[in-house]
């Protein structure tokens, strides 16, 4: 019943990076003695460091409120609510974070991130700046910069960002699909397709390059193609709804009525949505 044991125990037990015996551990300890300083943050380590973020968010809760000016224990709730996918509560435990670590790059990155996973564009927007002051060579920023505006509704200046990010790193992932997804809301389909057939070229079987290629050839009436191209989205991803529509459409304009029906009964299954 010695409650410090326990706890000696979980510190050692974390040292040798055995989280989930030293989470039971510090549990023990807990449970003996509610009022053990440190106990509820060293819980919440260990349980994140394992990668059980749903389960570090309690105790660090805790934690906080026990010592409400402990940026670790603020920084790593708002991880913990990152990983668990709470992207609002992550903003607000990782903004206090991270404005009192400026110079910490990670932390502003997942801040950022969580932002824009929030649709809190303004937020995510302001933190890319910053992010690319520092480094602005980073093809990622302008990527995640891009879908801020895009999302604040300055798409002209998300393709600039996009661009630039193609320009710095035009092998880099979702790039070229971020570039032409901006060309296509913009009906500049001849620049979309360019950079579609570009992400193809870095991810060959890319659902969403190959469903949005098709989508510009059912719009330039060459239906063949465009049931080629979303058949073959569908195949990798099952959930893309503009693919079922789409392949709809062209089916109805082929008179293959029937096949019209199988994949517009998909639409309603499909998650998808871009």
């Amino acid at each position: 019943n010695d409650a410090g044991a326990y706890a000696s125990l979980g510190v050692i037990l974390s040292k040798e990076q055995k989280y989930k015996e030293a989470a039971l551990a510090y549990k023990k300890a807990i449970a003996l003695n509610p009022n053990l300083p440190g106990m509820q943050l060293n819980l919440g380590l260990a349980e994140f460091k394992q990668g059980n973020f749903q389960g570090a968010i309690t105790p660090l809760r805790a934690a906080l409120a026990a010592d409400p000016s402990s940026l670790q224990a603020s920084a790593v709730l708002g991880m913990s609510y990152y990983g668990a996918k709470h992207f609002e509560d992550a903003v607000k435990y990782l903004d206090v974070a991270a404005h009192a670590n400026p110079n910490n790059a990670d932390l502003h990155q997942v801040l950022a991130q969580s932002c824009l996973l929030a649709k809190k564009y303004s937020c995510a927007l302001a933190e890319y700046k910053q992010i690319l002051q520092q480094n602005p060579a980073s093809a990622s920023a302008h990527m995640l910069s891009g879908e801020a505006l895009d999302g604040l509704g300055r798409t002209p200046e998300a393709v600039a960002e996009f661009e630039t990010a193609a320009k710095i790193s035009p092998q880099e992932p979702n790039v070229h699909f971020g570039l032409g997804y901006l060309y296509w809301k913009s009906q500049k389909y001849d620049d979309a397709k360019r950079e579609f057939e570009s992400e193809l070229k870095v991810e060959p079987n890319d659902p969403l390059a190959l469903t949005y290629l098709g989508d510009i050839a059912i719009q330039r009436s060459e239906l063949g193609q465009a049931v080629t191209l979303l058949r073959k989205a569908v195949s990798i991803k099952k959930d893309i709804r503009l693919a079922y529509v789409d392949l709809g459409a062209a089916f109805t304009e082929q008179k293959r009525y029937k096949d019209a029906i199988a994949a517009l009964d998909q639409i309603g299954r499909a998650s998808c949505r871009e």
